[in-house]
């Protein structure tokens, strides 16, 4: 088949990556869980197997030409790095909102072969600035997802899990739907058994909802928190094949995917940007009974997280489980008002993260801006509490989104 064709013809070039049994998985789900390490290519994302499938099996002529493609990050450096390689000149555009980490790797693996054009908002605004740009300058364009040359290059990372183990469950993320095409049409052609899912934000859900609506859709709306999968219409040759092979889309809240990444970087070492922990948190959204005892694989399919991004990814899990809050307090200016907040307000072993002052409203009183992290969820009805009972005026400001927006 095509996809076994293209491992055997770019393995001398895409890294073979592990396939690791990860024991705190396994015992936590009651089952045998399997982490395939996208994460460690050399561009730290399986984007490069379909980027250099696809530019390899370019024309001499077309390659003269030169490429364009339109990339929330990733398969901008699968395609800097291959074109590198192959010797191709390439124009690579990324939205405003991509991370600076991976705008640097893209500069990196370029190797002085591409021009990066940073615009739009979004990956759709970026997609048809791309579009336009390839038309009037008479160069190839490079999907990331709808092609499929791309999906049979994403669709190695199967053959390789496949050498190692036969598994029950494969689960990975889905943006455009390329990698889980890939994989499904592999996986079903030698193991027809095997229940394929995909996991998407439940914040960007492109082919859950296209798939409901048995119809391609785009989504007016499409957080751009987890940037590796935030794609608002799926494609064509993608939506087709997930429709056909995957058994569900499973989709995850942003504060427990954040909170699954602090738990990769903290319990096991693995560095995760949003998109690359999809695959883990969709286990929550398996029935136990379904992955019990069987022999399940989990993409981690990148690994481009700005440093940067970690105080937001704490914020946003710490919140998640309850632990984080926020309050506006009128506090009274004069001596001993912080001493009194501190000693009958918080408990023993809960901490202010945030203290200052937003707003002066007379001499007497200020609105102060209050952090608290808790030690336990439950202790939030007793902070509560003790703000009613010590006569403190506050406004509890967690589910206000556009004063968190703003304030947080």
């Amino acid at each position: 088949m095509d996809i076994l064709k293209t491992y055997h013809n770019n393995k001398d070039i895409i890294d073979k990556t592990p396939l690791h049994k990860n024991n705190r998985l396994s015992r936590k789900y009651g089952c045998n869980i399997f982490l395939k390490r996208e994460d460690l290519q050399l561009v730290r994302s399986f984007k490069v197997r379909g980027a250099y499938n696809k530019l390899l099996r370019l024309s001499t002529k077309d390659k003269q030409k030169g490429i364009v493609c339109a990339s929330a990050g990733n398969h901008a450096q699968g395609v800097a790095y291959s074109c590198s390689i192959l010797n191709i000149k390439s124009d690579i555009f990324i939205p405003e909102n991509t991370p600076l980490q991976k705008i640097k790797s893209i500069e990196k693996f370029s190797n002085e072969t591409c021009n990066i054009h940073i615009i739009g908002c979004n990956f759709d605004e970026c997609l048809y600035n791309a579009k336009e740009y390839c038309n009037k300058n008479n160069k190839i364009f490079i999907h990331p997802f709808d092609d499929m040359d791309i999906i049979n290059g994403q669709g190695t990372i199967a053959v390789e899990i496949y050498e190692k183990i036969k598994p029950d469950i494969i689960i990975g993320c889905i943006g455009g739907g390329g990698l889980m095409s890939g994989i499904s049409l592999y996986s079903k052609h030698i193991n027809p058994d095997c229940k394929l899912y995909g996991v998407e934000s439940e914040n960007c859900n492109a082919m859950y909802s296209s798939i409901k609506k048995d119809s391609i859709i785009k989504l007016e709306n499409c957080d751009t928190f987890v940037d590796g999968a935030a794609v608002s219409r799926v494609g064509e040759l993608t939506f087709d094949i997930c429709k056909k092979y995957l058994e569900e889309i499973l989709l995850v809240n942003n504060g427990y995917l954040c909170k699954q990444m602090i738990e990769l970087y903290q319990d096991d070492g693995i560095i995760t940007e949003p998109a690359g922990a999809l695959a883990i948190s969709g286990l929550s959204k398996l029935d136990p009974n379904i992955i019990k005892d069987k022999n399940v694989v989990c993409i981690v399919s990148g690994g481009n997280n700005d440093i940067t991004r970690y105080p937001e990814i704490n914020e946003i899990a710490l919140r998640y489980d309850n632990l984080k809050h926020y309050f506006i307090i009128k506090f009274g200016q004069k001596p001993g008002i912080l001493k009194k907040f501190v000693n009958n307000i918080l408990g023993p072993h809960d901490d202010i993260t945030r203290f200052e002052y937003i707003k002066k409203t007379n001499k007497s009183l200020g609105q102060v801006f209050v952090g608290i992290e808790l030690s336990h969820p439950d202790n939030l009805q007793n902070i509560i509490t003790n703000l009613e009972e010590n006569k403190f005026n506050y406004k509890y400001i967690n589910e206000d989104e556009l004063l968190m927006s703003y304030l947080v």
